[in-house]
This record gives C-alpha cells, sequence and structure tokens, in this order.
C-alpha cells in the first residue's frame, strides 16, 4: 500500500535538528513536494536571512516568515520546513495547526551543536559563547515545540532516511493526516 498526504506536514524544531535533510526525505518518501520557508523567504527578499536580519532585524523577519508560511500551508499537501523560531508564534501554531499538522524533530543539544557549530549561517549563533546560547534558544523554544502535534526523536546515529521512516509511522497514527491507498 503507498501512504497520501491528506494535509501538509510541518517540520518543526531547533536548528540542526535536520528538518531540511528529513524533509526532503519524507517528501520523496511521500511523493510530494518539499518547500523551506526560509528558502522561500530568500527568494523573495533577494537576500539571505542572515542580510535580512542584520539589515531588518528579527521582529521584521518573524512577520515576513509567519506571512510566507500561512502562504504555503494553503497551498496542496506538502511537507514544509520551518526555521527554527517560527513555531514560537501563536498565530503560526495555530494556522498550522488548522491546515497541517506539525512535527517536532526534538534532538538533544550534543546533536544539534555537532551539527551547527561550523556554520557561519546561523544569525542568532554570532555570539561571543554559541553553544551557551544554543543551551538557551532549546530552553526557551521548547515549551513552544512540546505543542506540536507529535514529536520525533531525532538522534547523531540515525541516518536520515531513519528518520524519515519514524515520521512516517507517527504520522500513521493520525488518519486525518496520512492514509494508504
Amino acid at each position: 500500500m503507498t501512504p497520501r498526504l491528506k494535509k501538509s506536514v510541518v517540520m518543526v524544531g531547533m536548528m540542526g535538528a535536520g528538518k531540511s535533510a528529513v524533509g526532503k526525505e519524507l517528501a520523496q518518501q511521500l511523493g510530494v513536494p518539499f518547500l523551506d520557508s526560509d528558502a522561500e523567504i530568500e527568494r523573495a527578499a533577494n537576500a539571505t536571512i542572515a542580510e535580512i536580519f542584520a539589515r531588518d532585524g528579527e521582529a521584521f523577519f518573524r512577520d515576513k516568515e509567519a506571512q510566507v508560511i500561512a502562504r504555503l500551508i494553503d497551498d496542496e499537501p506538502c511537507v514544509l520546513s520551518v526555521g527554527g523560531g517560527a513555531f514560537l508564534r501563536g498565530d503560526t501554531r495555530e494556522r498550522i495547526t488548522e491546515r497541517g499538522v506539525s512535527v517536532w524533530l526534538k534532538a538533544d543539544i550534543d546533536t544539534l551543536w555537532q551539527r551547527v557549530r561550523r556554520k557561519d549561517t546561523r544569525p542568532l549563533l554570532r555570539t561571543a559563547n554559541p553553544f551557551q546560547t544554543l543551551a538557551e534558544l532549546i530552553a526557551a523554544r521548547e515549551p513552544a515545540y512540546s505543542r506540536a502535534d507529535l514529536t520525533v526523536q531525532t538522534t547523531a546515529d540515525y541516518a536520515i532516511e531513519t528518520t524519515a521512516e519514524k515520521v512516517i509511522e507517527a504520522l500513521a497514527t493520525r488518519p486525518d493526516v496520512l492514509d494508504y491507498v
């Protein structure tokens, strides 16, 4: 039997959790498009996320991010990866829950740090102590992430395909999201 997606799956979680990598694999396994809200914002603004943060500030970016997510979630079912801070906004969370299903890719701090520590594309980690900043972000964001419709634990030893399969297993518990034809 082939899985059929009835509504969009929105991957949420911290930077480095694997939202984009797992989201792409998940979309491929489900035969639906993969979209990344950060990439859509960069395309629309003709600037990188870091440039938008530097030029216009985080509040401006978060407003634009909410608009882009609202547009994408209202379209045909897809797998959508959103930035780490997107799910913190109540209106964005509500729209995702109404129109799709949120999946929190939950990873521990060591896994996240291993994945993000050498990347300079993370504006929120451009601090004197990026590890401490990451820990503070996790502590601040986990209450919002815990409101996701589904949670899938991911670890450093999981292959991308394995995590995508775990997400499909979680989605299969929701007949409003996934069925088999």
